[in-house]
């Protein structure tokens, strides 16, 4: 089993591989790799998309390695392999991002990304530290994990789903403030599970034994 964590240069990944590649280890899950390489993501069995930054700097940056961004739309939606987004590689995965300008997204789950806006003007944006997530559906890669779990999260923009199906889980910040999305074989957090403590930590190791 191979899980790639896929580096397009939008931040700095080693919490990410060493949370993924300790998780892989007490759960038997195989190999995490981080890679730019396209050949790579594309014979791996899990796909791993991290951002930080902006939504359009992100989007061009993976839309700017065409092997690589061709390689990732093909192992999700030709061959099906369990996808995890987070922060901004959660966000790619909407329609549309509204983050300085309308870019589009990778369009695999319907919305659009947008300002957070606390309906209490003591609540800072960015929205920044640990937060309680008060889960909405049942899922597979929530296993152990329940709402008022603590995530941590950094971001001033988030998801709009179109089908309320699609939203997984989502914290209060004066007002509901998407926290997972998924449907079929791909899932997203905006919070970052490699920062989140135990309750990140299980979640990485459910996502890794996820068998949709």
């Amino acid at each position: 089993m191979l899980t790639a964590i896929i580096d397009y240069e939008s931040g700095n990944l080693h919490s990410a591989e060493k949370a993924f590649q300790r998780m892989a280890g007490e759960v038997e899950a195989g190999e995490v790799v981080v890679t730019s390489e396209a050949d790579v993501v594309a014979r791996a069995d899990r796909v791993v998309l991290p951002g930080d930054g902006a939504f359009p700097a992100c989007a061009a940056a993976l839309r700017g390695r065409s092997g690589l961004y061709d390689a990732l739309r093909h192992a999700v939606e030709d061959k099906g392999r369990p996808f995890l987004g987070i922060c901004v590689g959660m966000q790619l995965m909407a329609r549309i991002g509204r983050e300085y300008q309308d870019t589009d997204g990778l369009n695999w789950i319907g919305g659009e990304v947008v300002r957070i806006n606390p309906s209490d003007a003591a609540l800072k944006v960015p929205h920044m530290g640990w937060n309680d997530l008060d889960i909405n559906a049942n899922h597979p890669v929530f296993d152990g994990v329940q709402s008022g779990d603590h995530a941590y999260f950094v971001h001033s923009y988030h998801m709009h789903v179109s089908d309320p199906s699609d939203r997984l889980a989502h914290v209060e910040y004066g007002g509901e403030v998407t926290a997972v999305i998924g449907r079929d074989t791909m899932i997203g957090m905006q919070f970052h599970p490699e920062k989140s403590q135990a309750t990140g930590l299980r979640l990485i190791a459910n996502f890794l034994r996820w068998t949709p």
